[in-house]
């Protein structure tokens, strides 16, 4: 009797079981058909009220909604109406508009008024061609009044060979004697004068497209101290070179930074046809911005130079020093260049100095060679300043800077002879 009552209760409770069973999957049968039935939602007091006020314009809403309001039985969703046929665009007058097509317009994306400009911001979706705009490359068409000529380059140092790769681009506007102009450049990479690199002779052009590469060997201790030289010539009929002009480039660190190549161009300077002065020469700028009280001095180079020969030459660096009324105010120092009789530096230095001290105030710029054991010998000097100190072109230069303030003023000047310490 007791298995019998043992089975019975068992069916009893494996029927219930079932049930239940049953009811939980129809349950969940009605959710999940429910989740895939979409029914149009009714029109909303926001939509209504914008109806009321649009108008005739609202008619044609009206009736647009209407015939976009069925949907084929497939699809399980409906686009709201005022989101059809959408297809914002960007303007330039700073207004948002719509696509021609589109007969109604949404209220909430309507352009704001002129209290609440957007400016040239759309929908998510569009973009503004402003953004994507690159400044304009003007170095082909800005060149300035006598200007001879223009070079386009690049540079590129590899520290694992010790390779110097430079690119000759092309020129522009070079100043040839005649259009039927023969043109080549020879690259020096100072200061060794001797040996060069030249490139193939461009004919009948003046703006001639190189497209070369040249290598240079130079060890990573000496490429800073490096000046590259650009020589441009014209080979007339019976092959004589005439210099149209030279670019003098100096390796900094900033101008190798990095494993790739830079593009730079430089505007062909003439080369002086002085004869260099007893001790050398050096070339520099001078300007003073009244604005801000500020005296800069440009070191650019030096040529012709009278090295101690008896001496172990390490370097030549400028020393350039601010005096007032003859007392020292503030020095700074160019970095030291490979010994060299021609120098090349293009340092910029700043002094602050008010526009009531100019009266008393000078320039001198020392020239030194540095020897072993850190001993620095004067090679040659000048000063630059107000009446009270200089004459002839020294004055002059120091009156052009005043008379010509945030500009710089460019000239060469005849070294005096060193004092010794």
């Amino acid at each position: 009797m007791a298995e019998q009552l043992a089975l019975v209760i068992g069916g009893i409770v494996g029927g219930l079981l079932l049930l239940l069973l049953t009811g939980v999957s129809c349950c969940l049968w009605r959710r999940f058909c429910a989740t895939f039935t979409y029914e149009e939602l009714p029109e909303t007091p926001a939509t209504a009220i914008s109806a009321a006020s649009s108008g005739q314009g609202d008619k044609r809403c009206q009736l647009h909604s209407r015939t976009q309001l069925s949907r084929p039985s497939g699809v399980p969703f409906m686009v709201p109406p005022s989101f059809q046929g959408r297809d914002w665009v960007p303007l330039h007058n700073k207004e948002l508009s719509r696509a021609p097509q589109d007969p109604c317009l949404a209220p909430e994306l309507l352009p704001h008024t002129s209290s609440s400009n957007l400016g040239d911001a759309g929908v998510v979706g569009t973009f503004n061609p402003e953004l994507y705009k690159f400044p304009e490359d003007t170095s082909e068409t800005d060149f300035p009044d006598g200007c001879l000529g223009r070079l386009w380059f690049s540079v590129e140092y590899q520290q694992e060979t010790e390779r110097l790769l430079v690119g000759l681009i092309k020129a522009r506007l070079l100043q040839a004697p005649s259009e039927t102009c023969s043109l080549l450049v020879k690259l020096h990479l100072l200061p060794d004068e001797r040996r060069f690199l030249q490139s193939k002779t461009k004919r009948k052009t003046s703006s001639p497209q190189f497209d070369e590469h040249f290598i240079f060997q130079v060890s990573c201790k000496s490429v800073t101290q490096r000046v590259l030289k650009f020589s441009v010539y014209h080979v007339n009929r019976q092959r004589k070179h005439q210099l149209l002009g030279q670019v003098l480039f100096p390796l900094k660190n900033e101008t190798l930074a990095g494993d790739c190549h830079h593009v730079f161009w430089r505007d062909l300077e003439a080369e002086s046809l002085e004869p260099p002065s007893e001790f050398g020469d050096l070339q520099f700028c001078l300007s003073y911005n009244d604005y801000l009280n500020r005296l800069t001095v440009v070191v650019l180079r030096a040529k012709g130079l009278q090295l101690q020969e008896d001496r172990s030459v390490v370097s030549v660096f400028v020393k350039v020093s601010l005096m007032n009324q003859n007392k020292f105010v503030k020095c700074k120092k160019t970095s030291a260049v490979l010994g060299s009789v021609n120098p090349v530096y293009n340092e910029t230095f700043s002094f602050k100095a008010d526009a009531t001290e100019l009266d008393t105030a000078s320039l001198s710029l020392t020239v030194l060679q540095s020897t072993e054991g850190d001993r620095s010998h004067p090679v040659g000097r000048v000063v630059v300043g107000p009446y009270m100190y200089t004459r002839g072109r020294e004055l002059e230069h120091w009156d052009e800077m005043l008379s010509k303030p945030k500009e710089l003023v460019k000239r060469w000047h005849a070294l005096c002879g060193p004092t010794e310490p």
